[in-house]
């Protein structure tokens, strides 16, 4: 693909449909048809793991492309998707659209955990959670089948959480503005604004009502009701949280309070600073673009073929505490 890499900070922008990989739609259990693009081997081999890519929110599936392709070329088989209203799911209106987070955990990242057990028979699943994607991860009732995930900045915003030097920025942004747009739009006009893509209105809801409990944002209330308790503990995958020191949102209270829930999975949370990689900045959208596939891709790469860091990764891991 010939396209240039947006400043590393930028909101992640349109791109064009990914060469290598072949359009695909996916009903969920509700009916509502997903969109998202697969990289398949041309041989089947059950010892390959299918890798399935996790957006943050209101980001679209192919600003992961160059990173599923990086995958592919390594001997992955490749989902990416995009959750019901945005990009290749996107209706012709999302206005009044009732989707919420819990919506894109538990109908659209279930259905696409169903299609990759279909589609690849007998692999491996692994997945690559970016932001509110690796929370995703954690709310579809067949996690327990992932082996291996990769988090990047995975967090579900609470606000408390944000880094304070722009905290309250963020707050008046996301949990003012936004949800006040959203009020009189009916959705969320973010790719007007510049601020990500267009957003159903119940994802906004999610996001702005910060609390410090998942099972207490709106959607998260209802899980919980008709459950008795959220999903994340059946996920047994053994798991690498990898967090940039100068992400505002994926601070270490952040990315260790959505770790807490994964009380299943083995976990091990690596924080780098731009730094130890030769960088002023990368921030929370940047880990996926291609300036960084030689010094941040391998790390991941590393994880989801061998379940460990190689020894001479950058950055340190943040001891667990059990508290968390």
């Amino acid at each position: 693909m010939i396209v240039q890499d947006a400043p590393p900070q930028a909101t992640p922008q349109a791109e064009p449909a990914p060469r290598c990989a072949e359009p695909f739609s996916e009903p969920a259990a509700d009916g509502f048809l997903l969109g998202g693009f697969t990289w398949r081997h041309a041989s089947r081999d059950t010892r390959r793991a299918v890798v399935i890519i996790n957006a943050a929110t209101s980001v679209r599936c192919r600003h992961y492309a160059r990173f599923a392709d990086y995958l592919f070329a390594n001997g992955f088989d490749v989902i990416t998707y995009d959750y019901r209203g945005i990009g290749e799911s996107r209706p012709a209106s999302i206005k009044g659209l009732q989707a919420t987070w819990s919506d894109w955990g538990t109908l659209d990242f279930e259905a696409m955990l169903k299609r990759a057990q279909r589609e690849f028979p007998g692999q491996p699943i692994d997945v690559v959670g970016h932001s509110f994607g690796g929370c995703g991860a954690g709310l579809a009732s067949s996690g327990r089948v992932i082996r291996r995930m990769v988090t990047v900045g995975a967090q579900f915003a609470y606000w408390r959480d944000y880094a304070p030097a722009q905290r309250w920025r963020m707050f008046a942004k996301w949990h003012v503005v936004m949800p006040l747009v959203t009020l009189f739009c009916g959705y969320f006009p973010g790719k007007r604004l510049g601020w990500l893509e267009d957003t159903p209105a119940g994802v906004v809801r999610d996001w702005s009502l910060s609390t410090a409990r998942y099972e207490t944002r709106p959607s998260g209330r209802l899980i919980h009701a008709t459950a008795g308790r959220l999903p994340f503990a059946a996920v047994t995958a053994h798991t690498l949280a990898i967090s940039l020191s100068d992400d505002p949102y994926g601070t270490i209270p952040a990315i260790e309070r959505l770790l807490g829930y994964f009380s299943g999975c083995s976990n091990t949370h690596l924080r780098i600073t731009p730094e130890d990689i030769g960088e002023q900045q990368v921030g929370h959208f940047a880990f996926f673009r291609s300036p960084y596939q030689a010094t941040l891709w391998p790390i991941a790469l590393s994880w989801l073929s061998h379940g460990e860091l190689a020894p001479d990764h950058p950055g340190r891991q943040v001891p667990r505490s059990p508290a968390t």
